[in-house]
C-alpha cells in the first residue's frame, strides 16, 4: 500500500531560462532548496508550476526530472491533467505515472462541466479509473478555470474506491475540511490543506499537512509548525499568526513574485513565466517580496533555534 507521508507539500514553481526553455539547472537547485527545509513531498506539475502552459512532453519531463532528482529522498506525486476530453486525460496520466511519481493528482474541475452533476464527475473518473487500473491517484481542487469542491458525495465515492491518497484542499474552511476527515476516516485518502490562515486549526481537527503556495517561500516555517504545534501551543499560535498575514503575498502576481524571492536567495531563478507578463511585478511589489524574505529571516532564526535547543 502507498504511504503518503503526511507534513509539508509544497507546490512546485518551474524555472524558466531567458528562452522560455524550462530551466533545469535552476530546478534541480530548487529541489535542493525544498529539501534542506525540511519538506515531506513535492507536488510536481500543478497549477503553480504553470501546468497550462506546459506540453504534454514539458510536463512529463518535468515529473520525470523531479523524480530523479529526489531520488526517494521524499514522496513526489504530479498532476499534470489538462485536457478536456477523457481519452486525452488518459494518454496525460499515463505519461505521468511513467514518470515514477508516487501518485498521480487528478484535476477535479476537469471531470465534469461547472454546471454538470456529481454523477457526471463519477462516471469519467471511473472511465479513468478502468483506464489506469495500476495507478494510485490523488486529487487536486484547483481554482482554474473554475473551483469544484468535493462534494460529501464524491468524497466518500472517492475515499471508498481505494484509488486515492492525497487531497490538496482548497475550500478554505476548517468545517469543510472537517466533514472531508470524517469521511474519510480508516481510508487511504488523506487531506492537505492549502490555506495558510487556517492551517494550525485544521491540523488541531486531523488533516495530514500543507501543500500551498507559501511554501515556496519558507517551508521551513511549515515545517516547523506541522512538527511543534502540540509541544509550543502559545509559540505555534504566534507563527501561525506570521504565516496567516505573510500569506496575503499570494494575491500579488504569482508565481512571479515567488520566483522573485527565490533570485534574492541566489538561486539562479529568473522571474521568467508563461502564465503572465512577469513584467507587471511592481517596484512596489519587489519592495514587498523584499521585506517578507528579510522579516522570514529572522523568524526562522527564531523558531529554528528553539528546534535545536530542546
Amino acid at each position: 500500500m502507498l504511504n503518503i507521508p503526511n507534513g509539508i507539500w509544497p507546490t512546485m514553481i518551474t524555472p524558466f531560462t531567458q528562452e522560455d526553455k524550462i530551466d533545469y539547472k535552476a530546478l534541480e537547485e530548487l529541489i535542493e532548496w525544498y529539501i534542506e527545509r525540511g519538506v515531506d513531498g513535492l507536488f510536481a506539475v500543478c497549477q503553480s508550476s504553470e501546468m497550462f502552459k506546459l506540453s504534454l512532453e514539458e510536463r512529463t519531463n518535468l515529473s520525470t526530472f523531479v523524480v530523479e532528482k529526489v531520488n526517494r529522498r521524499v514522496s513526489v506525486v504530479a498532476s499534470g491533467h489538462v485536457s478536456d476530453k477523457n481519452e486525452d486525460q488518459i494518454i496525460e496520466l499515463q505519461a505521468i505515472d511513467n514518470s515514477g511519481v508516487d501518485a498521480v493528482v487528478i484535476v477535479t474541475n476537469r471531470l465534469a462541466k461547472e454546471d454538470e452533476s456529481d454523477d457526471v464527475w463519477i462516471e469519467n473518473v471511473q472511465k479513468l479509473l478502468q483506464a489506469l487500473p495500476e495507478t494510485k491517484f490523488g486529487l487536486y481542487e484547483c481554482p482554474y478555470p473554475y473551483k469544484r469542491l468535493l462534494s460529501e458525495k464524491l468524497t466518500k465515492w472517492c475515499a471508498q474506491s481505494g484509488r486515492f491518497y492525497f487531497l490538496k484542499d482548497t475550500s478554505c474552511k476548517v468545517a469543510d475540511m472537517e466533514r472531508k476527515l470524517e469521511i474519510c476516516k480508516n481510508s487511504n485518502l488523506k487531506i492537505f490543506n492549502a490555506n495558510a490562515p487556517t492551517l494550525l486549526d485544521s491540523l488541531k481537527r486531523g488533516v495530514s499537512g500543507y501543500s500551498g503556495i507559501m511554501a515556496n517561500f519558507h517551508p521551513e516555517l511549515y515545517s516547523w509548525l506541522f512538527n511543534n504545534w502540540q509541544k509550543y501551543e502559545k509559540k505555534a499560535t504566534k507563527l501561525q499568526a506570521y504565516l496567516g498575514i505573510a500569506s496575503v503575498i499570494e494575491k500579488q502576481l504569482y508565481p512571479t513574485n515567488a520566483k522573485y524571492y527565490h533570485s534574492l536567495e541566489g538561486k539562479g531563478i529568473n522571474i521568467n513565466c508563461r502564465v503572465q507578463d512577469y513584467t507587471q511585478l511592481t517596484e512596489s511589489n519587489r519592495l514587498e517580496v523584499e521585506q517578507l524574505y528579510i522579516f522570514t529571516q529572522h523568524i526562522v532564526k527564531e523558531f529554528v533555534s528553539l528546534e535545536k535547543t530542546n
